[in-house]
């Protein structure tokens, strides 16, 4: 027979355990049936685990998506995804903040699936007035597939960061001054789909999608929004030291644009045989 000193110590020790777990759910983020609604795709994109967890899923009659209930202006989204896993070419994984209209702004990620053992393509555009064109891509350092990571966007005035696991991967600043629109103007929401794009995701659109693995599904929870102040345009200093760069994040910056960045449309002097953009020469 166990001894009482025992049976408190465990007693305590499982109790440990439910508190931690409590905090641990308590700092999961937003709820996805607060927060955003699915939009499209039916039965494909699911919300469950009482609002932490979403699954987008795509086969061959549909993909699907879904997007925020709320419209930011400035701020810091953060959300975890884990990949479609396998044999993943031709199809692509987005998220991205956008407005509407004809001269929309947007922020995109996208992430271009591939043969199974190939690596995905993160693939990052800005849209100003409805015009991009200003894509880089990476390949990422880890297997996205295999757990969730933070993909992060940081919109100000002054710039918009795109982050991953809070590793800076991305820096587009405001280049008013040299007459590039910047978005600053035009609130946006959050959305994300999963569809087939085998037309040109995969090698140019060489490889084509292999219906005989779908569904192809990808998971996301945690999402988190901080907003910035727009009336005043001023930030505490907390917000200022968790958006802006300090020595040690313009160091993961250089190391990521050095080993992973695969494509600069800033260095695509073909592309653009009667000078590269505005932006690029500052």
């Amino acid at each position: 027979m166990a001894s009482t000193s025992s049976t408190g110590t465990k007693f305590y020790a499982l109790l440990l355990v439910v508190v931690v777990a409590t905090s641990m759910v308590a700092k999961c983020g937003a709820n996805f049936n607060q927060d955003f609604d699915l939009t499209w795709g039916d039965h494909r994109a699911k919300i469950f685990g009482g609002g932490q967890l979403l699954s987008l899923s795509l086969d061959k009659v549909s993909g699907s998506g879904f997007q925020s209930k709320k419209e930011y202006l400035f701020g810091r989204i953060d959300m975890q995804l884990k990949l479609v896993a396998g044999n993943s070419a031709g199809t692509v994984t987005a998220y991205y903040l956008s407005s509407q209209g004809p001269t929309h702004d947007e922020i995109d990620f996208e992430f271009l699936g591939n043969v199974s053992g190939d690596p995905y393509i993160l693939h990052t555009n800005v849209f100003t007035q409805g015009k991009g064109n200003r894509e880089q891509q990476f390949y990422l350092w880890f297997d996205p597939t295999r757990n969730f990571h933070t993909y992060s966007i940081i919109w100000k005035p002054q710039h918009i960061i795109f982050l991953v696991d809070n590793i800076p991967i991305r820096v587009f600043k405001n280049a008013e001054v040299a007459g590039v629109p910047f978005p600053k103007n035009q609130p946006m929401r959050i959305y994300s789909s999963l569809w087939n794009a085998d037309d040109w995701a995969t090698r140019g659109g060489l490889v084509k999608t292999d219906w005989s693995k779908a569904p192809f599904t990808a998971y996301y929870r945690n999402f988190k929004a901080t907003e910035f102040s727009v009336s005043s345009n001023s930030f505490s200093d907390a917000a200022l030291q968790s958006t802006e760069l300090d020595a040690y994040g313009r160091r993961r910056l250089r190391w990521v644009q050095k080993y992973f960045m695969i494509y600069n449309y800033c260095n695509d002097l073909k592309r653009f045989p009667q000078g590269l953009p505005a932006e690029c020469k500052r």
